[in-house]
């Protein structure tokens, strides 16, 4: 091929994808020998050694959010690249509607796309229609899958079973006896009330109708000293879960009418809404990996009579949804810029991180006047703590002044911390043993994903078979399984980041002390946050003094070393 000077700086790209590993067949790294070839057959030898290599391993052509094609496309809008070769058309995507997309934008920056299986050339007329016709059938593929995992939930919704994952408060799951599906013997789950849980929920749905409020329900819940089923309290998030779950739901006439007149697909006729069972609602939502669960509306919902009781009449539970939704457009903003500097470093003395409240007043000098306010004090309407308000203002300039005077002696400062950390109770043996665990959860999380890419490929080849419907399910349970494991992870990554300093960030610490006096008057008020998270670990406010522990401190003697910050207090 000819190129011109050009093109020459402009590197071919070699794009692979793989939905899971398996180590043979098809791989990432079988793909791309198999570009490299052909890229030595078509650009010269020699060319192949110079191609800039893209791959995302795990993850599905169902759509392109992926990082390897997104690291890709960005280096094609800044026109470094002349040319993207794959081994096979699907390896980038199998959905037409994204891939004409793709073909038109590479066409607009001039650079050529080629598949070697199908032999396609978007340098050619035929090539480019060809391709088109290939992702057609590619997405059809996909559809069909789709479509059957669609078929096997109507399977599922005629059972009326539970599938697993969290079950829901108020209920406990249990096996039941096998039954026969297409004549094969297997054991079924379904839920069992667990009365106190359920009065639980009873609770939660007669304060909502009472409020229509989310706060106030939550602040009555815990003023009412009403806790999860984990002995935590209820948050807002874990009060709407409840509110808008479908299988607290009684199947009765009220239920049957509001799901036949939102279209959902109804698998009992309305002599099925018996007034005595509950609701399971299959394909309420939508799981993509790297994206936000996605929450299906109703129309695309499946339901069922479950084998459950049922706790929450038809009418009130609509009407409850009805109020959520109203609710959308009076929800909570929170302000889009203000000049907290202790924002997430702030704890009250109860242990609940303390937010600001702007007033809407300005200072002399122009700047918002705002308050640090406990989360559970105003959570629970002064039921559980009722701790005094610190002017925001006046503790932001005495924590930024305090850490202005370290400068006077960093080498000082970074030494006590450097003994700090060596004499820390369990210091390094902690972080040891933290960092084992969060090895083991990424590692069973791999695994967990894994399957999950495994079990879905699987589903294109085993047909109309009635294995369909175990793996389905199984997906179903792997996709909550990671989900626990991540939340787990979260809180192992935290505890191990806060067990032990490291040298190195010592040495940061040092550098940064030596001229963070000279400099703090110039920063801009998000570079003083910045500033200030490098030396705080947290601040606590008693009512009357702010302690401060910076990093590398024990926290009990945070305030004996730094003689605590004293501000004015508010209500």
């Amino acid at each position: 091929m000819h190129a011109d000077m050009s093109e020459n700086k402009r590197a071919i790209a070699i794009y692979s994808r793989k939905s899971r590993f398996t180590g043979k067949g098809e791989s990432i790294g079988n793909q791309v020998e198999l570009c490299r070839e052909y890229i030595r057959s078509h650009y010269g030898e020699g060319a192949d050694r110079d191609a800039v290599v893209y791959e995302d391993e795990g993850f599905s052509g169902g759509n392109l959010n992926r990082p390897g094609f997104k690291a890709m496309m960005k280096a094609s809008r800044e026109k470094r690249l002349q040319a993207i070769i794959v081994y096979r058309l699907d390896r980038i995507s199998r959905n037409i509607s994204d891939f004409s997309g793709l073909i038109e934008e590479l066409s607009r920056l001039d650079i050529g796309f080629i598949s070697i299986r199908e032999q396609f050339d978007t340098g050619t007329p035929m090539g480019r229609a060809m391709m088109y016709i290939a992702s057609v059938f590619s997405q059809l593929e996909r559809e069909t899958i789709a479509e059957r995992i669609r078929d096997n939930m109507h399977e599922l919704a005629k059972t009326g079973r539970w599938l697993g994952g969290i079950t829901p408060t108020g209920y406990a799951s249990e096996s039941v006896k096998s039954v026969t599906v297409d004549g094969k013997a297997r054991k079924t789950c379904r839920l069992k009330l667990i009365p106190e849980e359920a009065e639980t929920v009873r609770i939660v749905y007669r304060l909502f109708m009472e409020t229509s409020s989310l706060t106030l329900t939550e602040a009555e819940l815990m003023r009412r000293q009403v806790v999860t089923k984990n002995g935590r309290y209820f948050t807002r998030f874990s009060i709407k879960a409840i509110l808008q779950n479908p299988v607290y739901l009684i199947a009765d006439p009220d239920a049957y009418g509001y799901f036949a007149d939102q279209e959902a697909e109804l698998f009992s006729d309305r002599n099925g809404f018996d007034g005595e069972h509950g609701i399971l609602a299959y394909n309420r939502t939508r799981q993509e990996k790297g994206r936000a669960t996605v929450y299906l509306p109703v129309k695309e919902w499946i339901i069922a009579v479950g084998q459950h009781p049922g706790l929450i009449p038809g009418r009130e539970w609509i009407e409850v949804q009805e109020r959520l939704q109203q609710n959308k457009s009076k929800s909570f903003r929170r302000p889009r810029s203000n000049e907290a500097l202790l924002t997430g470093l702030l704890y009250c003395a109860c242990g609940s991180r303390m937010y600001p409240k702007i007033s809407g007043r300005r200072t002399e000098d122009g700047r918002q006047v705002f308050s640090y306010v406990c989360k559970m004090k105003e959570h629970s309407r002064r039921s559980i703590c009722d701790g005094r308000n610190v002017n925001g203002n006046q503790l932001d300039r005495a924590v930024l002044e305090l850490l202005g005077m370290i400068e006077e002696d960093p080498d000082v400062f970074a030494g006590r911390m450097e003994q700090s950390r060596k004499n820390y109770t369990g210091g390094h043996a902690q972080y040891e043993e933290v960092e084992g665990q969060a090895a083991a959860m990424r590692q069973k999380m791999a695994e967990a994903e894994k399957k999950i890419n495994a079990l879905v490929d699987s589903l294109a080849e085993i047909g109309s078979s009635s294995a369909r419907i175990h793996i389905t399910g199984r997906i179903e349970q792997l996709h909550e399984e990671v989900r626990l494991i991540g939340e787990h992870l979260r809180e192992l990554e935290e505890k191990a980041s806060g067990s032990m300093l490291s040298a190195k960030e010592l040495d940061r610490i040092r550098q940064f002390l030596s001229v963070f006096g000279n400099c703090l008057e110039n920063m801009d008020i998000s570079r003083k946050r910045e500033a200030v998270r490098r030396l705080v670990d947290r601040v606590v406010w008693d009512g009357e003094i702010a302690h401060v522990a910076l990093f590398g401190e024990r926290r009990e003697e945070a305030g004996e070393k730094n003689g605590g910050v004293g501000s004015r207090g508010g209500k």
